[in-house]
C-alpha cells in the first residue's frame, strides 16, 4: 500500500501509478458523528464507559482533530474507576496542563514548516494550561539544537536543521530573543508575541516583528 497525504506534492512515481490502479480510495477527515461513534466504541473496547458528554468534552479540547482524540482516548482510558467508569470531572482534572504530551507535538509541527498544525497545537497547549515561558523556552531549545547546541528535543532540532539553513536558524534565534525581551519588559502581550514568533519560526518569515503595545512602555 502507498499512502499519499493531501499536502504532499505530486510525485512523478505516484502518478503513473494511480493511472494504472483500476480502484482508488480517498480517505476524508471523519466527521465530528464520526468521532463521537469511533471514540465511544475505542472506550468500550477497553472496557470503559463513559459518561455522556465526556467524549464530547476531549474531542473540543482536540478540535476534533482524530489523531489527537484517540490518542487522549488510550492515555485516559488507563485512568477508569475500578468499575471501568470514566467521568466528566475525571476528564476535567486529567486532561490539565499536558505539557510533557503536547509539546514534542507542537515542535515537531514548527520543525516541519507546518504553520497552521503548529498554531492550533499552541492553542491547545495553552489551552490546557501550559505555561507561555516554558513553551518559549522549549522553542529556543529547539533551534539552539539545530544550530549544534544541546539538543533536549533530537527528533525535532535534527528536522530544522535540515530543512533551514545556518542564517535563517540565527534569525529565528534572535526573533525568539526579541520576543522574549519584549515580554519580560511589558512590551507586549505573551500570548500574542507567542502565536507570532511560532508563525516566524514555522514559516521561515523574517519580514515582520511581534507587536509590541505603546501603552506598556514607561
Amino acid at each position: 500500500m502507498l499512502l499519499e497525504g493531501a499536502a504532499d506534492s505530486d510525485r512523478k512515481v505516484l502518478g503513473p501509478l494511480r493511472l494504472a490502479c483500476t480502484r482508488r480510495w480517498t480517505a476524508e477527515p471523519p466527521s465530528r458523528e464520526e468521532l463521537m461513534r469511533w471514540g465511544a466504541r475505542r472506550l468500550q473496547r477497553d472496557g470503559v464507559r463513559a459518561d455522556p458528554g465526556v467524549v464530547e468534552a476531549i474531542s473540543d479540547q482536540c478540535e476534533d482533530d482524530a489523531s489527537a482524540l484517540f490518542n487522549e482516548l488510550d492515555k485516559l482510558a488507563t485512568f477508569a474507576g475500578p468499575d471501568g467508569r470514566l467521568t466528566q470531572e475525571e476528564v476535567a482534572r486529567l486532561r490539565r496542563p499536558a505539557l510533557d504530551a503536547d509539546l514534542p507535538e507542537y515542535l515537531a509541527a514548527v520543525a516541519l514548516g507546518d504553520v497552521a498544525g503548529a498554531s492550533r497545537r499552541l492553542g491547545r497547549l495553552l489551552a490546557t494550561g501550559a505555561r507561555e515561558g516554558e513553551i518559549l523556552w522549549a522553542l529556543s531549545v529547539l533551534v539552539g539544537g539545530a544550530l549544534g547546541g544541546w539538543k533536549k528535543f533530537p527528533q525535532p532540532s535534527f528536522a530544522l536543521a535540515r530543512r533551514c539553513s545556518a542564517r535563517d536558524l540565527g534569525r529565528a534565534l534572535d526573533a525568539l530573543y526579541r520576543a522574549e525581551a519584549a515580554w519580560k519588559r511589558g512590551l507586549g502581550d505573551v500570548t500574542v508575541l507567542l502565536e507570532h514568533v511560532t508563525r516566524q519560526v514555522a514559516a521561515g518569515d523574517w519580514a515582520t516583528s511581534p507587536t509590541v503595545s505603546r501603552s506598556s512602555r514607561t
